[in-house]
């Protein structure tokens, strides 16, 4: 776990912030004295993040309400954090969205398009928009959030694993584009873990041993800090004993 101090001098923009994992990931990194911003697509859910936060960690979040599978609003986004902060040093896409229980020839062309674009758009519009930044920075940490199911084998869920392995790709081939700078691009891949929507789903299944989402949470931190910085072009697991 990282110091509560490690991360004073970062500025975070965590992608879908307040999601279950996302939420998370925002408060981790509030809690190590990082400067976070989450986007949202709902306001109730950021209310919610900021009402839940510390007195001291409530004044260092900030919320946007952006659709960032559109190029347009990924790159306004950073562009505002960057003319409020003067820098951005770290990226965690949590942007994500599930649609399963269909063979391929019987679903629809919207859901692929959906499944797309929270799922593998959202990653291209925002590590386009940060990644002239951190090179300019010639520092930075970039971790998408992936999906086991990205390795296939995921039947009725096609389109949602297909949109996971193209993540995948995306990103280790992105780790390779940058290696000439000091920015670390990874994955984390999730399998199911303990969120409200996958216990209403499966109501009978052994709970203790999925994941928690602050677990997973603390992955994120640790491949962000300077301890994991030989850690480039990695996916790495985060599904336990699931």
């Amino acid at each position: 776990m990282a110091a509560s101090s490690e991360f004073s001098d970062r500025v975070v923009l965590v992608a879908g912030g307040t999601g279950a994992l996302g939420r998370e990931i925002a408060n981790a990194f509030l809690k190590a004295g990082a400067r976070v911003a989450v986007t949202y697509r709902q306001r109730e859910e950021f209310d919610a993040l900021l009402a839940a936060a510390s007195p001291t960690d409530a004044e260092r979040l900030e919320g946007i309400a952006t659709d960032v599978t559109d190029t347009k609003s990924a790159s306004a986004v950073v562009e505002e954090l960057i003319a409020e902060h003067s820098r951005l040093d770290i990226l965690v896409n949590a942007v994500g969205g599930y649609a399963g229980g269909k063979n391929v020839w019987e679903d629809e062309p919207a859901t692929y398009e959906r499944m797309m674009a929270l799922n593998l758009q959202s990653g291209f519009t925002l590590a386009r928009a940060v990644l002239p930044i951190m090179i300019r920075q010639d520092r930075g940490w970039i971790v998408n959030v992936a999906s086991r199911a990205g390795y296939g084998h995921s039947p009725g869920a096609a389109l949602y694993s297909a949109s996971k392995a193209g993540a995948l790709a995306l990103f280790d081939s992105l780790a390779d584009e940058v290696k000439p700078y000091a920015i670390n691009v990874n994955s984390i891949v999730p399998s199911i873990f303990d969120t409200p929507a996958n216990r209403r789903a499966m109501p009978n299944a052994d709970r203790s041993r999925w994941p928690k989402p602050e677990e997973i949470a603390q992955v994120v931190l640790f491949l962000c800090s300077e301890q994991a910085r030989v850690i480039h072009g990695a996916a790495i697991p985060v599904y336990g004993r699931t």
